[in-house]
């Protein structure tokens, strides 16, 4: 009893202290120093999935349903045609067809951004200028993957910076090494970062050191980070992401604005038990069962999701009853 009372004694001040600068824990996020961005992309894009009809063509139709569905959750905007969008298997016309039609069914304080990548830098510029027509507002433009050895930093930057210099929209940039099996490297994103119509990147890796560094070195630019999943997002915002795009976000949109808006408020606590709750959903309609698994998940919520383009298959009743089981233990479904 007496050592329990002097090993008390000896934590008052440590815990007065506690006490004192809990206060501070309830700030909400701050922006980084640095200039103004010319295009505040702070909040959640969710990035569609393409619905296809049971005979593999884009299904327009429901393509305008679950946009209208999405209209009365607060996102900054949307993404068309990222991973998630099953952008590979679309022809150039179709994607271009994607991009008119989401922006005009999209109100203009809405920001429409569009993936445009191509393996060519002739062929990025190219598309990225169709888009631009099209009506988006963003260039979200995936790493060149097919030749990835020769992919070297000095190759990428000039990649981008002829990208960059040609677009009519600005550019964001993409690394999603699960899909391309090529990390943008740091030394590509802070010379980019430099560039004046290059405005940010979507970082799907995961590595939260990596995401606080690039903060970190282009907070002088007029640059901004956005974690591209929502396993991390809390995570990316501590360390001064300014928003997510987020393949969970087509489902669960209105949680994920919901911890936007808690981090932003300094509600670290609520923040924390959402975002433990959002994980193992985000686990399984990304890297467990991708797109298919996506698209399942979708339906149970309200929005078509339908088949995906082959060669990518359907979930088998085995893993249906997996990922259903998932969102019903995490108080989803």
């Amino acid at each position: 009893m007496a050592f329990s009372t002097r090993l008390a004694s000896s934590l008052w001040p440590t815990l007065a202290a506690l006490h004192w600068t809990a206060p501070r824990q309830c700030r909400g996020l701050s922006t980084p120093q640095g200039p103004e961005p010319s295009l505040d992309l702070r909040g959640i894009f969710p990035p569609l999935a393409t619905p296809f009809s049971p005979i593999q063509e884009v299904d327009y139709a429901q393509l305008e349903g679950n946009l209208s569905r999405y209209a009365s959750i607060p996102f900054r905007g949307l993404v068309v045609l990222g991973s998630n969008g099953e952008y590979p298997y679309l022809a150039p016309r179709e994607r271009l067809e994607v991009v008119s039609r989401v922006r005009r069914a999209l109100p203009r304080d809405r920001l429409l951004l569009a993936g445009s990548g191509c393996e060519s830098t002739q062929a990025t510029i190219e598309m990225t200028v169709s888009m631009a027509e099209a009506g988006a507002d963003v260039a979200l433009v995936v790493t060149p993957c097919y030749y990835r050895g020769a992919m070297t930093s000095a190759a990428l930057v000039h990649h981008y910076t002829e990208v960059g210099d040609a677009s009519p929209i600005p550019v964001v940039l993409y690394s999603v090494p699960a899909n391309t099996g090529l990390d943008l490297p740091m030394e590509a994103v802070i010379t980019l970062a430099q560039h004046p119509n290059i405005i940010g990147i979507k970082d799907s890796g995961g590595d939260i050191t990596r995401m606080g560094l690039m903060v970190h070195k282009t907070r002088q630019d007029d640059f901004q980070v956005l974690a591209g999943s929502a396993g991390f997002l809390l995570a990316s915002y501590a360390v001064g992401a300014s928003g997510g795009v987020c393949a969970l976000a087509n489902i669960l949109g209105a949680p994920l604005c919901q911890l936007d808006r808690l981090c932003r408020k300094g509600q670290w606590q609520e923040a924390r038990d959402l975002q433990h709750r959002l994980i193992e959903p985000n686990t399984a309609v990304t890297r467990r069962f991708g797109v298919p698994g996506l698209k399942k998940a979708m339906e149970w919520f309200g929005y078509y999701g339908g088949p995906c383009r082959a060669p990518l298959g359907p979930l088998s009743p085995a893993q249906v009853e997996e990922l259903r089981n998932i969102f019903s233990t995490n108080g989803w479904l």
